[in-house]
């Protein structure tokens, strides 16, 4: 199975789960960010490489996320996301694409520092798998559509996902925003209820689905994110790298 390197910065240190026992402290922590009834688990954590943010001072897993490699466009049918959105569009993609899921921070830690750290993992693992495309779910907390009016308002106005790429509507039960919303966006009000990783993904050029799926098992709404690599401006990647070499 794929592997990260070790990863330190600070108080915080990013590793890959190398036992079962080290998933099941990954699985409890979603659990406990996602509010579901126990660890959250199911049939895609056997096939991805799980990264684990600690605090070395006290060993706790204060963040953790999933990556799940492909070789190209062709594997996406069995990703997590396809579950969810009709991405037939990315089945001709060419290059290595990895999905990022179950991304969550420890609702007691609200260091900075544990995204960074994460990132830094992540831009690792980008760079030693080759990976030309990062995609994923992410999610907005509950799934009241009214709360996020104005950040939905900002996604359809600079963000949504170039036409090669385009993700449908598969979800029985989704939120149009593209086509719903007319309003102008309030840009306090849209950043200040954007998901943290969503935030970073569009800092760095990321794009989204025209829908959010309401999904109500999770308690989440979300949008499908895409990133690719090469589209990353200079200056960020620069910056992602000095971060990501420590």
């Amino acid at each position: 199975m794929p592997d990260t390197p070790a990863f330190l910065r600070g108080r915080y240190a990013a590793t890959s789960a190398e036992s079962t026992e080290e998933i099941a402290e990954a699985q409890a922590l979603r659990g406990l960010c996602f509010a579901t009834a126990g660890p959250d688990a199911d049939s895609f954590d056997a096939l991805c490489t799980h990264i684990l943010v600690r605090d070395t001072c006290s060993g706790a897993l204060v963040a953790c996320c999933r990556l799940l490699l492909l070789e190209g466009g062709a594997g996406i049918g069995g990703s997590y996301s396809a579950q969810f959105y009709d991405l037939g569009a990315l089945a001709g993609f060419p290059g290595r694409m990895a999905e990022i899921g179950r991304f969550c921070i420890h609702p007691d830690w609200r260091d900075g520092d544990i995204l960074r750290v994460a990132w830094g993992a992540l831009t690792r693992y980008v760079d030693e798998h080759r990976v030309e495309m990062l995609f994923g779910c992410s999610s907005f907390a509950g799934t009241r559509t009214e709360d996020y009016l104005d950040t939905f308002a900002m996604l359809k106005a600079r963000h949504l996902a170039p036409p090669r790429w385009w993700p449908r509507v598969k979800a029985p039960d989704v939120f149009r925003f593209a086509a719903r919303l007319r309003r102008r966006p309030d840009p306090k009000k849209a950043m200040s209820r954007m998901p943290p990783l969503l935030r970073t993904y569009l800092t760095m050029g990321g794009w989204v689905s025209d829908h959010a799926v309401i999904d109500r098992n999770m308690n989440t709404l979300h949008v499908f994110t895409g990133l690719e690599i090469g589209a990353i401006p200079p200056a960020r990647q620069r910056l992602l790298r000095a971060v990501a070499q420590g």
